[in-house]
């Protein structure tokens, strides 16, 4: 089979190895040089290049009219660059998940009017033109959230106390994101209800429509306070058949059929509410902590669904230990510009028994300049192990609640006498 991967995760992440035989099959891999620097350099495949400029589709049709060819699959596993390969699909006549269907699952109105019309609640909201147009006169009251339909990360996301402080923001200029400030992107942008509760997500994996794996974790703080510079995680909870149905109506609600999933939802008053959903693995150590919780490697199996392979009663069996496990990550790219020198309040911690991985920053270590949650980019990232949710949600609080960041202005270079001269 000929693969094409629109490779922008970094390989580490995704290990495509363990989910199709580059010996078997015929993979190119398509990417920046920086994405295509992730690659092990002894791996079977074709390494094209790519400007990085323009959309990933875009560049694809360059290449493609100079060298012309055929490929039976177009995978992408970033969510960046799922339309990319649908448009792709398209294009050059290969089986896969259709544009419409991958939009559905990209666009956060479109999934929530879908999942709130399959009769599952959903956060009221509007586009932002329309919340514009009705002066922030929505039929909600209180906090209101303003938000990219396509965004991750939780960037240019905004929380005002009410929808008519939301409205004279935008009216007035003075949201804080430059592009609606200075008048451009409204229709990329939604005006949502604000709901409180446990935010929870939902990772496993779906064949035609039918759910084979499903794990649930519960977060520790939310992707919005990380954006903001405080740390988050996740620890793991058990599931019962309501939720396991809740999850499959979603999931039927925005056409998922097929791969990994990321959903979450909000716990308000004992109801879940759909909040989004993204056909892809989740972020930071969620797929470490599903495979070490269920054995199960979320992009292997992901990339067998994808390639047409049968993958109900494959997968294996849990192991014996069946602890709970968190995830944990510290920020740093709110500091941009410094260099990291320590972490302060991590010593009882770091050598714990409970711990699975520690990863964090050398000293002198730039911080980052972007959102990031990957280790070796961030300031602190990790696994933890404990017998319980409870124990594992306390010990990630514990040590959220222990930690400060010691940090120094970066050091200049400073220019060579050669340079003042010139």
């Amino acid at each position: 089979m000929k693969i094409l991967v629109l490779h922008r995760v970094p390989y580490f992440k995704i290990e495509y190895h363990r989910g199709m035989s580059h010996d078997r099959h015929e993979v190119t891999y398509f990417g920046t040089d920086r994405a295509l620097a992730t690659l092990p350099p002894d791996l079977r495949c074709e390494r094209v290049s790519r400007p990085g400029t323009r959309p990933a589709f875009d560049e694809a049709l360059d290449w493609l009219a100079q060298q012309p060819r055929h490929f039976d699959r177009v995978i992408s596993v970033s969510e960046y660059e799922l339309l990319d390969a649908a448009r792709l699909r398209k294009h050059l006549g290969v089986a896969g998940a259709p544009v419409d269907q991958v939009a559905l699952a990209r666009d956060k109105v479109l999934m929530k009017q879908a999942v709130q019309d399959a009769g599952l609640r959903v956060p009221r909201f509007l586009p932002l033109p329309r919340f514009l147009a009705q002066g922030g006169q929505v039929p909600w009251h209180g906090p209101t959230v303003l938000k990219p339909h396509r965004g991750a990360s939780s960037e240019d996301v905004l929380v005002f106390g009410t929808p008519q402080q939301a409205a004279a923001a935008l009216t007035t200029r003075r949201t804080g994101v430059a592009g609606l400030d200075a008048g451009r992107g409204l229709d990329d942008f939604e005006a949502e209800e604000f709901v409180s509760g446990p935010i929870r997500h939902y990772d496993g994996l779906v064949q035609r429509g039918e759910v084979l794996l499903l794990s649930a974790s519960e977060y520790v703080g939310t992707c919005l306070q990380y954006a903001q510079g405080s740390p988050m995680g996740s620890f793991q909870i058990a599931l019962d058949d309501r939720t396991r149905a809740w999850v499959s109506r979603a999931l039927a609600a925005v056409r998922i059929e097929d791969g990994s999933f990321h959903l979450e939802a909000i716990v308000h008053e004992g109801e879940l509410v759909f909040l989004e959903v993204g056909n892809r693995v989740g972020g930071a150590d969620v797929v470490a902590t599903v495979e070490l919780a269920t054995g199960v490697h979320l992009p292997s199996y992901e990339l067998r669904i994808l390639l047409g392979e049968p993958v109900a009663g494959t997968l294996p069996a849990p192991p014996a230990d069946r602890r709970r496990y968190g995830w944990f990550v510290h920020p740093g790219h709110h500091l941009a510009g410094q260099e990291f020198q320590a972490l302060e309040g991590a010593a009882a911690f770091r050598a714990g028994p409970r711990v699975v991985t520690w990863n964090e920053l050398p000293p002198g270590a730039p911080l980052p300049d972007h959102i990031t949650y990957q280790a070796g980019e961030t300031v602190l990232a990790g696994i933890v192990a404990c017998d319980t949710p409870e124990d594992t949600r306390d010990w990630i609080t514990g040590l959220f609640g222990s930690l400060s960041v010691r940090t120094r202005p970066a050091a200049s270079i400073s220019p060579s006498p050669e340079q003042v001269s010139a």
